[in-house]
């Protein structure tokens, strides 16, 4: 069930106390994909996991901005603190838990908000308001995680698979011709990059050109089976 979709009485009468919380970004993804594209695969990923799981489960609005700073030299990135962030995720969990839904997944799209997620789940975990974890469907894909960059195959893949109207494809080689290979800047194992404009041109990393439609539908299929799979350890999970 869709939260925003719902009235209160029927979500008065849904019978489960797990809810999903997808996360995401509002960041620049290079010439050829939108803004938004953290969170709309957040929540395509947190749906098709609902879809695929074998009971009910409440899905919550997405959150579309996130911890993001390094994306700033990019015009339309937006972006909090990660103080900011956490509590907003901390307290919309608190607002799920009010109702009943104290056992919660988010889903997670962007990886700069996965520290400060790991944080927010631990503490509501630690007090007792709510059990949470977080899960962030680009590492949870298998041999494909391998792939991932900015803008690169996996996040082009999906959004070819979900929302192929907002990928632009006449831009794709531009996006190509000025993308890094990999994220950061490297040395001793240390990342001397903080802000992603000082090692990609165009703020891509990989190859979108590899990310078809083909490939999105299977990488949506492996992160809704994971996801599936987490949400049936939360269920059963003892708190005790």
């Amino acid at each position: 069930m869709r939260l925003s979709e719902a009235t209160w009485t029927e979500v008065a009468d849904l019978d489960t106390d797990l809810a999903l919380l997808p996360v995401g970004s509002t960041e620049q993804h290079g010439p050829h994909a939108p803004l938004g594209t953290d969170a709309l695969n957040a929540e395509s990923v947190a749906e098709a996991g609902a879809e695929t799981f074998d009971s009910d489960v409440l899905v919550a609005p997405t959150i579309p901005v996130g911890v993001a700073e390094e994306h700033r030299a990019f015009d339309g990135t937006l972006w909090v603190s990660p103080d900011t962030f956490r509590a907003y995720v901390r307290e919309t969990i608190e607002s799920l838990a009010h109702h009943g839904f104290d056992r919660v997944v988010v889903v997670n799209g962007h990886g700069g908000n996965i520290e400060a997620l790991a944080e927010c789940c631990r503490r509501l975990s630690r007090t007792g308001e709510a059990y949470t974890v977080s899960f962030t469907w680009f590492n949870a894909v298998g041999d494909h995680s391998s792939d991932m960059g900015h803008g690169g195959p996996l996040e082009t893949a999906l959004l070819r698979h979900t929302h192929p109207e907002l990928v632009r494809e006449d831009r794709i080689d531009e996006a190509r011709e000025g993308a890094a290979d990999r994220w950061g800047e490297w040395v001793a194992g240390v990342n001397l990059a903080h802000d992603s404009d000082e090692f990609t041109e165009n703020g891509v990393v990989g190859d979108p050109a590899d990310g078809d439609a083909e490939r999105g539908a299977e990488l949506e299929s492996l992160a809704a089976e994971s996801l599936a799979k987490l949400l049936t350890a939360v269920r059963e999970k003892s708190l005790d």
